[in-house]
């Protein structure tokens, strides 16, 4: 899978992911009303408003992208209907073949972990039957728990020949709490970060492993030493845009070779018309608002790169 993402982001000359985080406050009125008509303002109303948004932006930005990140909470909040809805968005946006990243940042031990590992990347035995269920291309995990949260879900990559992103520093402002603390002379995101590498080294796509990191574009100072210490890692980068993250900042997140990193627009482009640069597109055009945000980003980054 992690070659699958690389050849994708040179085809598109996009390396970049929409983050499908859906706030019922980002979806239009006349999305909502509908919605709310056929199954009442309930869970399942906001499911389905959700779930006919995300198609939407979907459809008008497939083209362009290379993948998409889902984040599971934002349909979590709604209960099972809402996770119905996350389940039909990962499923349609594998019908248009975009690589599904999972944000679920999962992170426990022993039969939990695996379990996690098997409900979103591997699959489920049932009696003589097997089932992928949520099957998602790559998960995030969180490493607090160490070896022991990472096996299960390395090991279910390896046979589904799928893909993990490890949280090593991330793109919140208090992550420094425990992230940056000093460990034996060098901050706590570096000793994770040397793990990551460690459990990607025999986990390798073409050119670059599928036991990935997760770096914020909100520390770019931090990603040009992540970037050394993992140099095989694929390296998801959260925190473009709303969260204050510029193409300018970015480029040490990449290797020589143009590749090694895939940034993350979440609101700044589902929500692109809210924004005042977008506000031409009105409500109703929501989704061509968000494609010209694609686009728009894509031409900072790429920018970026060339100027580096």
């Amino acid at each position: 899978m992690i070659n699958k993402l690389v050849d994708k982001i040179k085809k598109t000359n996009a390396p970049i992911v929409v983050g499908l985080d859906p706030m019922l406050s980002y979806v239009p009125e006349h999305i909502q009303k509908k919605a709310f008509e056929e199954f009442g303002e309930t869970p399942a109303g906001a499911a389905e408003a959700i779930w006919q948004y995300n198609k939407a932006i979907v459809d008008a930005t497939y083209d362009l992208i290379p993948a998409v990140k889902p984040q599971i909470a934002m349909y979590e909040q709604f209960g099972v209907e809402g996770v119905k809805a996350f389940q039909k968005t990962v499923d349609y946006c594998h019908e248009k073949d975009l690589v599904v990243i999972g944000d679920v940042k999962r992170g426990d031990i022993g039969s939990t972990s695996s379990a996690y590992a098997t409900g979103h990347l591997g699959k489920v035995q049932i009696g003589s039957k097997s089932y992928s269920t949520f099957n998602e291309d790559f998960a995030t995990v969180n490493p607090y728990l160490g070896t022991d949260g990472i096996k299960p879900f390395v090991d279910v990559c390896k046979e589904e020949k799928k893909g993990i992103f490890i949280l090593v520093k991330t793109s919140n402002p208090s992550s420094g709490e425990f992230q940056d603390r000093v460990i034996d002379g060098r901050p706590l995101y570096e000793w994770v970060g040397e793990k990551v590498a460690e459990w990607g080294a025999d986990c390798m796509g073409d050119s670059y492993s599928y036991v990935g990191a997760v770096v914020g574009a909100t520390y770019p100072e931090q990603g040009k030493i992540l970037r050394k210490v993992m140099p095989k890692s694929f390296i998801l980068v959260p925190g473009y845009g709303a969260q204050g993250g510029k193409g300018a900042d970015l480029v040490h997140f990449f290797n020589e070779d143009g590749l090694g990193a895939i940034v993350n627009s979440s609101r700044g482009i589902i929500a692109a018309y809210k924004q005042e640069a977008y506000a031409e597109f009105g409500e109703l055009n929501y989704a061509d608002a968000s494609r010209k945000a694609v686009e728009v980003m894509i031409a900072d980054i790429d920018g970026a790169l060339q100027n580096r």
